[in-house]
């Protein structure tokens, strides 16, 4: 038999409660996502909370490196590779991804603080501002209660998306999902309101 050949070998059930554990997963069987997520939640924690340094953000990696594991489970074969090496792959993926996020964030606030220390004491730029605030509290009252719930928590209350699910009882990915539908529909109102709806007091 080939090395290859035996690579494909797939592992015994009953042989090893792990591989038991990856086939329960790859198999998408019942309980098999929370038994995983139970087993190696603690090894993508300590990786995330290693690189980010935030343990709020290291608890975000962690629910979406499991929820993408989860649907993802296609491309996962136990005769392949274990699972927790497969599950550090996306891990590593994830952190990227919330480095680059927090690098952006980083960069607009930078480039937002850098406008405003140029602009000039211009009386109607304070009008403005104002307008603003009451053009967002518009847009926020416009969205359905669930999305407004969140945004409200994260920008008034300053709540982690995590900190938002313990809050509200909902599920990790269904706040993210209310956040990022009312983000969109808020800047949609938002382009909508300072594209037309509003022209007398823009150009007075």
């Amino acid at each position: 038999m080939t090395a290859i050949a035996l690579a494909e070998v797939p592992p015994v059930p009953g042989a090893d409660p792990e591989n038991d554990l990856a086939l329960l997963f790859a198999a998408g069987e019942e309980g098999g996502l929370e038994a995983v997520y139970r087993r190696w939640a603690p090894l993508v924690l300590s990786l995330a909370r290693q690189s980010l340094g935030d343990g709020a953000e290291a608890e975000d990696v962690t629910q979406t490196v499991f929820l993408a594991a989860w649907r993802g489970r296609g491309g996962y074969s136990p005769c392949r590779g274990s699972l927790p090496a497969w599950l550090v792959g996306i891990t590593r993926r994830k952190i990227a991804d919330a480095l680059s996020a927090r690098t952006r964030r980083t960069d607009v606030a930078a480039a937002a603080a850098a406008r405003e220390s140029t602009r000039s004491p211009d009386p109607s730029y304070a009008q403005d501002a104002v307008l603003d605030r009451v053009d967002v509290t518009r847009a926020l009252h416009r969205l359905p209660e669930a999305q407004r719930r969140v945004l409200c928590l994260a920008f008034y209350g300053d709540l982690t998306q995590t900190q938002i699910a313990h809050v509200t009882g909902w599920p990790l990915g269904t706040v993210k999902s209310h956040a990022r539908r009312g983000l969109l529909r808020m800047e949609r109102s938002l382009v909508g309101t300072r594209a037309g709806e509003r022209p007398d007091e823009r150009s007075a």
